[in-house]
C-alpha cells in the first residue's frame, strides 16, 4: 500500500502532515512525496490545494497491472498522529476489502 502526498517547498501544512504520517507506526504503507513544482500538470492541478493525499493501489486484472490512485479527504492540520492513523486505517481497510473482491 502506498500513500502519495502532493506537496510543495515552504508549505507548512504539507510539512506538518508529512511529519505526522512518518510517525504512524501501526499501519503499513509506503509514503511517496511528490513536489508539485517539479511537474507542470501537478502544479496546475494542486497549486491551491496542497497538501493532497492519495491512496495508490495496484490491481491485477488478467495479468495486467493497473495502478489506481484514490484521493483521500484532507485531514485537519490540528489532527493528532493518532487521529490521522484512525482515519487512514478506515480507508486502508476499505481499500483492502475492495481489492479482495
Amino acid at each position: 500500500m502506498r500513500l502519495i502526498l502532493y506537496s510543495k517547498p515552504g508549505c507548512h501544512l504539507c510539512e506538518g502532515l508529512q511529519e505526522k504520517l512518518e510517525k504512524i507506526q501501526n499501519l503499513s504503507f509506503e509514503l511517496e512525496i511528490r513536489d508539485i513544482t517539479t511537474r507542470e500538470d501537478w502544479f496546475s492541478a494542486y497549486q491551491y490545494e496542497v497538501p493532497v493525499l492519495y491512496l495508490s493501489n495496484r490491481k491485477n486484472a488478467n495479468e495486467e497491472v493497473n495502478i489506481i490512485e484514490q484521493p483521500l479527504p484532507r485531514p485537519s492540520p490540528r489532527a493528532s498522529v493518532q487521529q490521522l492513523e484512525q482515519m487512514l486505517s478506515k480507508y486502508l481497510s476499505n481499500n483492502q476489502k475492495n481489492n479482495a473482491e
